[in-house]
């Protein structure tokens, strides 16, 4: 049997610790907010737009990573701006979700070469980052964690007490649009490592599991990243040694964990 110690050799291997490690942490944190305000379809929907920015950039020859932060930022700050209403515009949001993969689709249909960009899109590659990319995600999850400490204060008020918060002066649209700045650079990064149908894994199943161990804020937020650090680390050494897709085995042991966490009374 292979030795963790010879698994670590392997450069591909420390790229993918590091690379999931860095997006759990950042999806952890930011996904416990997210979850806690109810915003959930709307970070799934971010991927999904995120998928036709990744596209277009891939047909005009520029890294995916950069398309989908361009576009998951753009539909962000779109998405912030309708403040509060935001959870009234399900519909609205699941329109723009389908035409983006139609968009995303469309821009395929212009690139002959797309059959693994299309699976690595989908499902992600983590075993297939490199050092530029790896710096990449590690400033994308800097600015997100910077940017969510500089506004945590007022979206927590806001998340809990809006009415209250509203009376004190927050002001809620930019509240919400700073937000989901922040959740469309993290969906970004989190879909280079388990893919935009995946998003849910880490950015909400460790925090909805995190909510049912502990009510306690602060605790619940360590817990979430430390539950998707786990879950990342995790999938990617169960898929070394099984053989199986990393995205899948990062999706098992997520599911897992807030199945066990049902459990408790």
């Amino acid at each position: 049997m292979r030795s963790i110690a010879t698994m670590l050799t392997y450069d591909f291997m420390q790229n993918a610790f590091a690379a999931s490690g860095i997006v759990a942490v950042v999806a952890g944190t930011v996904g416990y907010f997210l979850v806690l305000r109810g915003q959930t379809f709307a970070g799934h929907a971010l991927s999904h737009v995120g998928f036709a920015g990744a596209t277009g950039a891939i047909l005009i020859g520029i890294p995916a990573l950069w398309g989908m932060v361009g576009f998951t930022v753009a539909a962000g700050l779109a998405m912030g701006m309708l403040g509060e209403r935001l959870s009234a515009r399900d519909v609205a949001i699941g329109i723009v979700l389908s035409l983006s993969m139609g968009l995303g689709l469309l821009f395929l249909h212009y690139y002959t070469a797309y059959a693994t960009q299309v699976t690595n899109l989908l499902f992600g590659n983590v075993l297939g980052v490199n050092r530029d990319t790896l710096w990449s995600l590690l400033a994308l999850g800097l600015v997100s964690l910077a940017a969510l400490a500089a506004i945590a204060r007022p979206l927590l008020f806001a998340s809990l007490q809006p009415e209250m918060a509203e009376a004190k002066g927050v002001s809620l649209p930019l509240v919400s649009l700073l937000f989901l700045g922040i959740v469309a650079l993290t969906v970004a990064a989190c879909t280079q490592i388990v893919g935009v149908l995946l998003v849910f894994t880490l950015m909400v199943g460790p925090a909805a599991a995190a909510m049912r161990l502990t009510s306690r804020l602060g605790r619940g937020v360590a817990l979430a990243a430390l539950l998707a650090l786990a879950e990342a680390w995790g999938g990617v050494t169960l898929a070394y040694y099984s053989d199986w897709p990393v995205s899948f085995c990062i999706a098992a042991l997520s599911a897992a964990a807030y199945f066990a966490s049902l459990l408790r009374r």
